[in-house]
């Protein structure tokens, strides 16, 4: 599908990230979205995004960054899931950044161990569970966002795809969108600049780059945890998430086309 990342003014990262090729058929298109915040979207984006038929919002950020960028989108029809759990008075990546050595190889240790622990911080599982649910239990369209879109995001959007029967390449090819759909070498100056600034440090732009996009091994080291501590992703989704076969071949019947 070339129109897969949808170009907003305001809101980082919008996807479709349906119509890939499952043994069951082709995943449907215009049913599942993924993206970054929508606390800068546009009147244009605004308008874009009212018409798509989202019936069911996931915001898997904690409160307190809700706090810090509330979305300008959905409004109130659209059924929006969101935890308040998981609150941190100074974010873990900024701790990250404070510390002494900050390095690239430093920053890429962060994000490593943060996929490690990712699938089983108690908040996560809440909101992956309200996931599942909603494409189970609801119609429309379904959105699911973090701040960037790319590593809570991108656990999901992968696990959803597993459930859903893609394959391997296409989970990973969908998960490494992200370096294009968010045009890193653009915006890593900038970036820089910004960060460097708020936390009044000196780091070359280098720094930032495992921030800004992902990388294969991220999402492998999750897929790594989620089958050492359960054997599978089928299991983890079962016994973590209650995603049983029965409730799977429901969203599958709803979200593959024949």
């Amino acid at each position: 599908m070339q129109d897969r990342v949808k170009p907003l003014s305001g809101v980082r990262n919008f996807r479709d990230f349906g119509g890939y090729e499952t043994p069951h058929g082709r995943v449907r298109t215009g049913r599942l979205f993924r993206s970054g915040h929508y606390h800068e979207a546009t009147d244009e984006d605004l308008a874009f995004l009212n018409g798509l038929g989202v019936g069911f919002h996931v915001d898997l950020r904690r409160p307190d960054e809700r706090d810090r960028q509330p979305n300008k989108w959905p409004g109130e029809a659209v059924v929006r899931i969101s935890t308040e759990g998981g609150r941190e008075e100074t974010p873990a990546h900024v701790g990250a950044l404070t510390g002494d050595n900050v390095t690239p190889e430093s920053i890429e240790t962060y994000m490593t161990d943060y996929y490690r622990s990712a699938p089983f911080k108690p908040h996560h599982i809440e909101l992956f569970k309200a996931w599942f649910d909603g494409l189970e239990q609801t119609t429309g369209g379904a959105v699911v966002h973090c701040a960037a879109g790319k590593d809570r995001t991108g656990i999901i959007c992968a696990l959803t795809h597993t459930l859903l029967g893609v394959s391997e390449d296409d989970v990973f090819a969908d998960y490494d969108l992200t370096n294009t759909a968010v045009d890193i070498e653009a915006h890593l100056p900038k970036a820089r600049d910004r960060f460097n600034k708020l936390l009044g440090a000196n780091h070359e732009a280098d720094v930032y780059r495992p921030f800004m996009g992902v990388r294969a091994s991220y999402l492998e080291n999750a897929i790594d945890v989620m089958t050492a501590a359960h054997g599978s992703l089928d299991a983890y989704m079962r016994e973590v998430l209650g995603v049983t076969e029965a409730r799977a071949d429901t969203i599958r019947k709803k979200l593959i086309e024949t």
